[in-house]
């Protein structure tokens, strides 16, 4: 990297001054949340990405080394098959890499980061405040005025990744601390097991409730009205038992104490705040995989009703089985249209419900706080991640493609494996991808997105073109998240007409009538992309030079012209 500016140096010597001053310690974000809903004081806010980014510029923390490895082992698939210039990447893959780095590992998506939103170059998105001041933070400590002309290493995504899981770390901390004043606990004072038990009963309340301050006093001094409110209430207090007695464990094992038996004597043991801290963070970590259960069951009910395997659910049917099965399948017609969850492009089918749209959906996230939602697993990231680690490269010819993906099964339920649906037309589709970009398809574009959806119907969600659709949670949508049960009936009348014949193929349902051909590359291609174009080019003048007369200026005007449409086409596309 070239030499930094004075300016970079001066803002850099001034974060550093802030980052490793008096309010880098963990008292400080008593004042980070004014309240559970999401209003955030900005001065707090700012104090504690100072703290998260502490070990990055060396005021005396570390990074863990085996958290490094786990991030840089998650990140390095991704990143390789990346378009870099001169080994870095742009701002867009950055935040893209963040987003995906997330999901995969804990199913959480990080607010600002989500990729629904719009950003280019000179912004990052979302008005709201992790978009905006977290990345702006960070470039001044990887140099942004530098960062913007060369790109971001490895290494500087590896940072993100961590002082972004710093910051939701110390975002529970203030959380935490809200539940020990409540309940009349001093932070400096360790509690016993039963102690510490009420503690994370009641911040599980708080944590994934969203409601008032007031609010969550009522339901934690009412544990019935909480267990009515709460799913299976009962079995997550057990579940924040067990993070007490499995942290407990660890404890005992790393000092030599727990090698001999599984069972842990939690009656005479002390629990510091930090030991608490620690414990709420491993629920947030861990939350996903324990609540996926019920995301299969929403997908298990989902599916037996998609009898023609489109990754689609009729409305009426969706609505069907809320009224008479499933409380679940309630939200209104609108607010599923704002998630991008229906498809509305059948003109006889009518509205259907998209399968992985809707189990990706918002709507569904069980946790939702103003930093990160945690959402159900998004199983085509599995799929994609397979994809990526037989590819190792930015762009592949689409035989190479549907070499792979031939070769890949998704687990539509836990008896059940689908086979890839590589139909001829899917095959066509492929290549008319590859045609339009130069002759290889770009892996992280929005047409490679929609081809694996309809490859895999029921894994894989339907790419709406960004700022279409939101992550709307149900309290920013408002009080029509939920359709009435007069718009269900209607809808639920006509249930049985929308039933078809199982012989019926897929085709004859029009289930590719979403399909739309506009491309939008997520990442910046420009530096793959223009090399193909570039050899186009070459061979065009060199039919030119060995052309002569009327025949080579035949050619040279047929050549131009297709050079002319595919950089058309080209054009047509636009970065996310």
């Amino acid at each position: 990297m070239a030499k930094p500016t004075a300016s970079n140096m001066v803002s850099f010597v001034i974060i550093l001054a802030i980052a490793c001053g008096p309010q880098h310690v963990l008292g400080s974000s008593n004042a980070f949340l004014s309240d559970k809903g999401g209003s955030l004081s900005k001065k707090a806010f700012r104090e504690e990405i100072m703290n998260a980014m502490g070990s990055m510029l060396g005021c005396g923390g570390h990074h863990d080394a085996e958290q490094v490895a786990s991030i840089t082992s998650v990140l390095t698939p991704m990143w390789r098959t990346l378009p870099k210039t001169n080994g870095h990447i742009d701002r867009r893959s950055l935040r893209y890499l963040v987003h995906r780095h997330f999901m995969q590992t804990s199913s959480l998506l990080v607010r600002g980061f989500e990729p629904t939103r719009p950003t280019n170059d000179s912004h990052w998105g979302a008005a709201d405040i992790l978009s905006q001041m977290v990345p702006a933070y960070v470039e001044s400590v990887l140099e942004s005025h530098h960062s913007t002309l060369h790109g971001f290493s490895l290494k500087d995504a590896v940072d993100m990744v961590v002082m972004l899981d710093q910051l939701i770390f110390d975002s529970e901390s203030a959380l935490l601390e809200g539940v020990y004043k409540e309940q009349r606990k001093p932070t400096k004072q360790s509690l016993s097991f039963q102690g510490l038990k009420q503690v994370l009963e009641s911040y599980m309340v708080v944590w994934m409730i969203d409601a008032s301050p007031e609010d969550h006093t009522l339901l934690n001094s009412n544990k019935t009205l909480a267990a009515e409110i709460l799913p299976h209430y009962i079995e997550l207090m057990k579940f924040s038992e067990g993070r007490i007695k499995s942290f407990e464990f660890m404890r005992q094992l790393a000092a030599g104490t727990g090698k001999k038996s599984k069972t842990v004597d939690t009656w005479n043991m002390r629990y510091s705040f930090e030991d608490a801290h620690k414990i709420a963070g491993g629920i947030t970590r861990s939350f996903q995989s324990y609540w996926q259960s019920e995301c299969e069951s929403m997908k298990s009910a989902l599916v037996s009703m998609d009898s023609h395997s489109t990754g689609r659910v009729p409305l009426a049917k969706f609505y069907n089985t809320a009224i008479n099965s499933d409380w679940r399948f309630g939200e209104s017609e609108a607010y599923l249209r704002e998630l991008g969850a229906l498809d509305e492009s059948s003109t006889w089918r009518g509205p259907q419900v998209i399968i992985p749209n809707y189990l990706q959906a918002t709507s569904n996230c069980i946790v939702s706080t103003p930093h990160y939602l945690v959402c159900c697993v998004n199983d085509c990231e599995h799929l994609m991640g397979e994809i990526e680690t037989a590819i190792d490269a930015p762009t592949a010819q689409p035989e190479t493609i549907l070499g792979v993906v031939g070769g890949i099964t998704s687990q539509e339920t836990l008896d059940h494996d689908e086979p890839a649906h590589l139909t001829k037309e899917l095959r066509q589709q492929l290549e008319q991808i590859a045609k339009n970009s130069g002759g290889r398809v770009p892996l992280h574009g929005r047409l490679f997105a929609q081809w694996l959806h309809y490859v895999f119907p029921r894994e894989c969600p339907y790419p709406h073109k960004v700022g279409a659709v939101s992550a709307a949670t149900p309290s920013e949508f408002g009080d029509d998240h939920i359709a009435s049960q007069a718009d269900m009936k209607k809808y639920a009348s006509n249930a049985s007409a929308t039933d078809v014949d199982v012989s019926v193929g897929k085709e004859e349902l029009q289930w590719m009538s979403q399909w739309s051909e506009d491309e939008e590359l997520i990442v910046d291609y420009s530096s793959e992309l223009s090399g193909s174009w570039t050899r186009t080019l070459m061979i065009f003048f060199g039919l030119l030079f060995v052309g002569a007369g009327l025949w080579g200026g035949s050619v040279a005007v047929g050549s131009s012209k297709a050079a002319s449409a595919g950089m058309d086409s080209f054009t047509h596309s636009h970065y996310v």
